[in-house]
């Protein structure tokens, strides 16, 4: 079984795990060559530990009966994509409005700010130049096709 196909397989066990649960959604699964699958689920009210370890419990037991490694030669991790990960669906976007993002573009352009608003096709970030009177706030709009990626910013 190719690595495409595992992620692929292990996917669509995720969903059908995920059908019964609206809030929660499938972000990506990843797979290294020593049979060790990532996966990372986010929800719209927040993802806990607790959920995740349900999630894997749940996703193991597929994997076994489905009798891919007899040997029980796998790993398998459930986690949220943490802050080091950019967001990649529209669902992460929908819920960090609000938050701090440094977007970096297509022409490697970066802008930080704060996500205001999430389209179809893009969004838009309210970034803040200056101080006291030189103070200037910009609203950037802009569409998907044109960001390499996005980053949550943990202000102090």
């Amino acid at each position: 079984m190719t690595n495409e196909t595992q992620i692929e397989a292990v996917s669509r066990f995720m969903q059908e795990l995920l059908e019964g649960d609206k809030d929660c959604f499938l972000v990506e699964v990843k797979v290294k060559p020593t049979n060790n699958f990532k996966i990372f689920l986010d929800a719209d009210s927040g993802i806990s530990i607790a959920r995740c370890v349900s999630f894997n419990r749940a996703l193991y037991k597929k994997i076994e009966e489905a009798g891919w490694f007899p040997e029980g030669d796998f790993s398998l991790e459930v986690s949220s994509p943490g802050l080091d990960e950019p967001l990649k669906m529209w669902r992460q976007y929908r819920k960090n409005i609000g938050r701090n993002v440094e977007v970096t573009l297509q022409d490697t352009t970066k802008i930080a700010g704060k996500l205001l608003e999430v389209t179809e096709d893009g969004i838009v970030v309210e970034e803040t130049k200056g101080k006291n009177k030189k103070k200037e706030v910009i609203a950037h709009s802009l569409l998907f096709e044109n960001i390499k990626q996005t980053k949550i910013q943990v202000v102090f």
